[in-house]
């Protein structure tokens, strides 16, 4: 037999055909000669699909199923290979005015195999349907090697169209009877495309779950595209009244009409409290977005202020918004609603399973309110959002998945939700098919005659039940195979850190990711994730090392607990960024697992080199500033001498094409102690001490390498009226060590710093960060480290980036700032983009003249310790190569890089492009170009 199977080889992910015979060996050579893919030799042993083989064919998924073939925009058509990713297909469409009409949430990333796999729809479902509606033709082959072009003029021979069609003759009355008209309904095969009349042999096909065949090439419809889109959000006192009035809605003709409960609000602000699109949304606790489309963005604007007005009586209020930007962080908001709703803020898990049922729209609010009555029935709770136009809803709910009662509870519930879908009229999947969660229910919606029919269908296609088996037709128990924490787990659950967002739990930590697979996709910018779009390699993505982490937390696969070296060699390249914290919509915090780890592989155990002299660089540099001067100077040059290098590098776990940055000759404490001030101050006329005391953190990097920023964010600070203190004695936030998994140190270090600083916490006194790393570690880390520690908790609401305290006195900056116009490019730490936020260092650059791009270049590559580690280079630097200093390299050379984070300004620093600025540098200079000073 032959079949695709997905396998891997050398870690390439590849189709497999695994023929039966020498005639079956012939035929795979020949559909691989057409399609231009490598034959492999796999040996006689080898058994693939549980068959022993001596031929195999393999093809690479990446690079041989993902083509778009053909578009043609008088037919309107795209003919595609099953791999596209379905944002692909629209874009090869926009130049055309036409686009594929659906669009799950996951459109970036999700390929069209596998929505016309799981029949998926998405937000514009209202307008254009779903993926069964807008596919004309497929070319399939079958488990036994059968190749066959469907749909294409309805005539297809043959037998396994033959008996289709015969299926769908015998069973017409039963099927026209049984199976409800919904515009949602993908539960089950779709029988309805057998009937006489209405035979489409391709949209049969679709939804199938790849239980009947494998797609090698689809021709899609593509629909015309509205050249400006415009969205009305309108607020409602609950969801139930959003609910009630979609019809009323759907009567404008908008392009889409999703819905969100307060719920995915509350839990979107609870895992991102600095954001502020949720701002912009209207009065209310349910709301409906309605998108609509126009010639111009005028004419969209007047659709979508048409439908605001007409809606008024309903509302609690309405936003119309057409500026594309702001309608993309919106539309974020509602398309990261499957990730934000697996916790609850105060770490509770919500599970998918009961995810997609859909009902007729205008029954949709009563559905909602008896929805909500089962839940309570239960004991359960649930947060809702969803394709409110067509009666669709997508829920998280809080099962307990890890206990046998639980479970029982979880079967009882999803049985008495299916009857209430199904007494409404509708489907228990209303997008993405039924898979294991739902398939056991589906006696409950379809009569025997149609399960017997479901039966025959697959039969028809796959006579061995090899494709996908279990699904749809004899299914599996819901709860048959669920994996949520079972077995022996080879790891105590007793962490260092303190995991207060998963209730203290580790192994609850690495049950966040769901494989959303928003961290594996290559958007050529971003946060999430360095390591994969240098790689492209699953392991070195968000989600592939979750799902290491939850295998070795489990302990049925990975067998050897923190041991593991498949958890050692994915984490390795983990530059602990945190992007994926603030990226994910789960809210993954791999910098946080990576800690975890090394600090239980590695307690009484020798570390790494560089754990000794990065992790504990602070230490070091404290020795050193005890040197005088000239000592400094020597070490610097003794430091650029190769074969002196060399050895250190080696010693210290260093690259050797690392560059060891100099250190400063006086450090910014040293300066302060003797009263030095070598920055002038600018005169903004404000009384010098008025506005009160302000502790300057004086953190390592700053202090021991750029003091001459902290001179420049004193006098600054010093011009507002604030009375600038410092430390009485040395501070560290700890990070270095506890990016090394060194948390025993960390807490010590940050413990000792609480105590210099304690008195002023106490009272009141605003803390001041320069470095975002340090500033962000002191806001998050330091309750992870110290969670007993009321300082620790204190101080993350006290303490503030130097963007923060300017922003609140930007007419003050404004009227004082001149001068010659300032021009920076802005590169975002990646600590401050998960932690802390960047929107008021573009309100203080606003306030100052200054000119900036925020580049939207991702990570820098270095990320403190780990790009200087031994055999990290290479990636540190491809890092860098994606955006960031090809941007550097294409700015005129009178714009500034402006980066407030240290390992920024090394990386372009060591690259060699030019010596980046620090928002207390751009400062001064708009302020002494003001006149003061």
């Amino acid at each position: 037999m032959w079949s695709a199977d997905a396998s891997n080889y050398r870690g390439v992910p590849i189709g497999v055909v695994a023929p039966r015979d020498a005639g079956e060996v012939e035929a795979a050579m020949a559909v691989c000669r057409e399609h231009d893919v490598p034959v492999m030799p796999v040996g006689s042993r080898t058994s693939i699909a549980g068959q022993a083989v001596n031929t195999a064919v393999a093809f690479d998924l990446r690079t041989h199923m993902n083509t778009i073939l053909d578009v043609d925009p008088e037919v309107r058509s795209a003919r595609v290979q099953p791999g596209v990713v379905c944002d692909a297909i629209r874009d090869a469409g926009k130049p055309h005015g036409l686009t594929f009409g659906p669009d799950p949430s996951t459109h970036n990333r999700c390929t069209i195999g596998g929505m016309i796999g799981n029949n998926a729809c998405g937000s514009h479902s209202v307008a254009w349907g779903k993926t069964v509606d807008n596919v004309r033709s497929l070319e399939v082959v079958t488990y036994r090697g059968e190749r066959l072009a469907l749909g294409l003029r309805g005539d297809e021979r043959g037998p396994i169209p033959d008996q289709l069609r015969a299926l769908g003759q015998r069973m017409a009355p039963e099927i026209e009877r049984h199976v409800p008209e919904l515009t949602r309904r993908v539960s089950g095969y779709n029988l309805d495309q057998l009937v006489p009349g209405n035979v489409n042999l391709a949209k049969a096909l679709v939804g199938t779950e790849g239980t009947c065949a494998t797609i090698l090439e689809a021709t899609v419809d593509l629909v015309e595209s509205p050249p400006a889109r415009a969205l009305a959000i309108l607020g409602f006192p609950d969801a139930y009244t959003a609910a009630d009035h979609v019809m009323v809605v759907r009567e404008q003709s908008p392009l889409t009409i999703e819905g969100m409960d307060a719920g995915l609000i509350a839990a979107l602000r609870a895992l991102r409290p600095h954001e502020t699109t949720s701002r912009m949304l209207p009065e209310g606790n349910g709301w409906l977005y309605v998108e609509t489309g126009g010639e111009n963005r005028a004419a969209a604007e007047a659709a979508a202020q048409a439908v605001a007005i007409a809606m008024k009586p309903y509302t609690t209020g309405a936003v119309v918004v057409a500026e594309p930007a702001q309608m993309a962080a919106l539309w974020r908001v509602r398309e990261e609603g499957a990730g934000l709703l697996t916790r609850s803020p105060d770490g509770g898990e919500a599970w998918p399973g009961w995810e997609d049922a859909a009902v007729p729209p205008e029954r949709f609010g009563a559905y909602l309110r008896e929805f909500d009555e089962v839940l309570a029935r239960h004991g359960r709770k649930g947060i809702y959002y969803g394709h409110f136009g067509d009666g669709c809803l997508h829920v998280r709910i809080d099962f307990d998945l890890a206990t046998k009662p639980g479970i029982t509870n979880f079967r009882a519930f999803m049985t008495d939700a299916a009857d209430l879908v199904v007494a409404h009229g509708g489907s228990l999947s209303g997008e993405h098919g039924d898979g294991q969660a739902r398939a056991e229910l589906l006696p409950r919606m379809y009569p025997p005659q149609i399960i017997d029919g479901f039966e025959r269908f697959k039969e028809i296609w796959d006579p061995d039940d090899r494709m996908n088996p279990g699904r749809i037709v004899r299914p599996a128990t819901m709860d048959e195979n669920l994996r949520v924490f079972v077995g022996m787990p080879t790891i105590s659950d007793q962490p260092q850190l303190a995991f207060t967002h998963d209730q203290g739990s580790f192994t609850r930590a690495t049950r966040r990711c769901l494989g959303v697979g928003k961290c594996a996709v290559d958007t050529g910018s971003g946060v999430m994730c360095p390591s994969w779009n240098v790689t492209q390699e699953e392991k070195h993505s968000t989600r592939g090392r979750a799902r290491l982490l939850f295998e070795m937390a489990n302990g049925e696969v990975i067998t050897d607990g923190w041991q593991s070296e498949e958890v050692a060699e994915s984490l390795d390249l983990c530059l602990s960024c945190k992007g994926c914290k603030s990226d994910c919509p789960v809210g993954v915090d791999m910098a946080a697992y990576k800690t975890e780890f090394l600090a239980q592989r590695y307690q009484g155990k020798l570390r790494p080199r560089s754990h000794y002299s990065m992790g504990a660089l602070p230490r070091w540099l404290r020795a050193a500033a005890a040197l005088p001067a000239p000592l400094v100077d020597a070490l610097n040059r003794l430091a650029q001498v190769p074969a002196l290098a060399r050895v250190a590098k080696k010693a210290g776990g260093i690259d050797q094409r690392r560059a060891i940055p100099p250190l400063a000759r006086e450090t910014y404490t040293f300066r302060a102690a003797r009263g030095l001030q070598s920055t002038s101050v600018p005169d903004l006329g404000i009384e010098p001490g008025s506005r009160g005391p302000l502790m300057l953190w004086t953190d390592t990097f700053t202090n021991h390498f750029d003091p001459d920023i902290a001179a420049d964010a004193v006098a600054v600070l010093t011009a507002l009226g604030y009375d600038v203190q410092t430390p009485p004695r040395t501070v560290c936030c700890g990070l270095t060590w506890t990016s090394t998994g060194q948390v025993t140190a960390a807490r010590k270090v940050l413990a000792r710093s609480l105590n210099a600083i304690g008195a002023a916490l106490d009272e009141g006194v605003p803390v001041v960060g320069l470095e975002p790393s340090c500033t962000a570690a002191l806001r998050s880390d330091a309750a992870e480290l110290l969670p007993d520690d009321p300082r620790a908790q204190r101080l993350a609401t006290q303490v503030f980036t130097f963007a923060e305290l300017l922003a609140r006195h930007t007419d003050e900056l404004t009227a004082a700032a001149g001068g010659p116009a300032q021009e920076v490019l802005v590169q975002v730490h990646c600590h401050q983009h998960a932690e802390l936020g960047s929107e008021p260092d573009r309100a203080v650059l606003d306030a100052l003249g200054v000119t900036a791009t925020v580049l939207d270049s991702g990570c820098c590559g270095l990320a403190g310790n780990f790009g200087f580690e031994d055999g990290h280079y290479d990636v540190s630097m491809a890092c860098a190569e994606r955006a960031l200093l090809p941007a550097v390299r294409a700015a005129e050379p009178a714009v500034d890089l402006l980066a407030d984070g240290y390992s920024c300004r090394t990386q372009v620093r060591q690259a060699g492009e030019r010596e980046p600025i620090h928002l207390a540098q751009v400062a001064v200079r708009a302020l002494r170009s003001g006149g003061g000073g």
